[in-house]
């Protein structure tokens, strides 16, 4: 009988240890999950600022790489084609240099994928390019056309002894020489490559922005409107940079004997009517120069729509890029006529206000007159404006297409 109580005593005690054994399984189980639970809420909470780190990661690789941020971060895929959604830079949206600062990360729906050749359209590097182009189109072909602006601005200041195209050309190759033809060539290259510069680059900014404050359906229907306002945003800039340049550019080829060019020409300009004389013909400069830069570009803007819709035989996407630089050219021809004409009278007033010292607005207009304001020297400046309007389109987008953009107007 002892044996048997013995034995039941083992067993109840097995029991009892058995069952302790489980609670202290059933325990160290529970905190296992605890843990594991609380392992996978620390790793679910750094999730939202490793997003953000690899996006900051993206954006600053692909300042330096020349790819958009959608290549660089290494949470999207090389392959993958959707951009970037910026979802930080919405309380920057109305700052101007911010959208500026952020152009180079497209967004949904409005900005297109990285152009060809690496530039990202709309990033600095694209306005950049743009500024270079507007560099080569204006400087270079404002310089080819020296002779012809010589004798326009005679025509302008001197109507009695300079009273027609050929007959001018004709006196400053007889009295002057052929360096008279060329002479303020040096101004003339420097003022209209910074006023290029100043022209293009921000007239495609100030278009993009304006576009994004309309918003897409609006800037479609008044695009008009934008062409506009991004061009005479533009010039108002430019023209600051080119008027020192234009001041002298005048003196030295409309009055014998100042100077030979703009090494001498500028120090004699100061000297006598000090550097605030360098400004005098801002207002009038800006009379002419944004009425032709608005004409110039939303003329140039529209013609190529309506080349493409009722004179190209075929869609503009299956042009090649010699045919679209064709109708570059043609565009801005025609653009060039209508920009004569609309800037004219203000070219008269801004020739004899820096050829004749002290003289005023009101002075010249009765001296010339509003016919004479208005046809003093046209068809010279008609073909001459033409001419130029024409070849810098055609350069501008040149230069666009060789580094891998697409011509201006171009849907893609």
């Amino acid at each position: 009988p002892r044996s048997t109580a013995t034995r039941a005593e083992q067993t109840k005690r097995s029991s009892a240890r058995a069952v302790k054994r489980s609670e202290g399984d059933k325990l160290v189980c529970v905190c296992v999950c605890l843990c594991q639970e609380q392992e996978e809420k620390m790793e679910n909470r750094f999730i939202a600022p490793s997003c953000v780190y690899d996006q900051a990661f993206g954006k600053f690789a692909a300042k330096w790489n020349g790819k958009a941020a959608s290549e660089a971060s290494p949470v999207v895929s090389a392959t993958a084609k959707t951009p970037v959604v910026r979802t930080i830079a919405s309380a920057y949206e109305g700052s101007l240099r911010d959208k500026f600062r952020l152009g180079a990360v497209p967004t949904v729906g409005a900005i297109p994928s990285a152009a060809e050749g690496g530039i990202v359209l709309f990033s600095p590097a694209y306005y950049a390019a743009c500024a270079v182009g507007g560099v080569l189109s204006c400087g270079g072909t404002h310089t080819l056309v020296t002779p012809l602006d010589v004798v326009k601005c005679n025509m302008q200041t001197d109507p009695k002894k300079y009273t027609g195209i050929f007959q001018g050309f004709g006196t400053v190759l007889k009295e002057q020489g052929f360096a008279g033809l060329v002479r303020g060539w040096v101004p003339t290259l420097f003022g209209y490559s910074a006023q290029g510069a100043g022209k293009f680059g921000l007239y495609e900014f100030f278009k993009k922005y304006y576009s994004d404050q309309l918003g897409e359906e609006a800037a479609e229907k008044y695009q008009t409107f934008v062409f506009l306002a991004g061009s005479a945003s533009a010039e108002f800039f430019a023209d600051m940079m080119l008027c020192p340049f234009e001041a002298v550019k005048v003196k030295v080829q409309t009055v014998p004997g100042f100077a030979k060019g703009f090494s001498d020409g500028f120090p004699k300009f100061v000297a006598a009517e000090g550097y605030g004389g360098l400004y005098k013909g801002l207002a009038p400069l800006w009379g002419r120069q944004i009425p032709y830069t608005m004409m110039k570009f939303a003329c140039f803007e529209n013609t190529v729509m309506a080349l493409y819709k009722y004179v190209v035989p075929k869609p503009q996407s299956e042009c090649t890029k010699s045919e679209q630089l064709g109708v570059s050219f043609a565009a801005g021809y025609i653009a060039g006529v209508f920009c004569a004409v609309v800037s004219h009278p203000a070219d008269n007033l801004v020739s004899k206000l820096n050829a004749t010292k002290g003289a005023t607005v009101g002075e010249i207009v009765n001296e010339m007159g509003m016919v004479g304001l208005f046809t003093r020297g046209l068809p010279l400046r008609i073909v001459m404006i033409g001419t130029l309007t024409g070849l810098q389109w055609g350069i501008y987008d040149a230069f666009k297409v060789s580094v891998g953009l697409p011509t201006t107007g171009s849907k893609k």
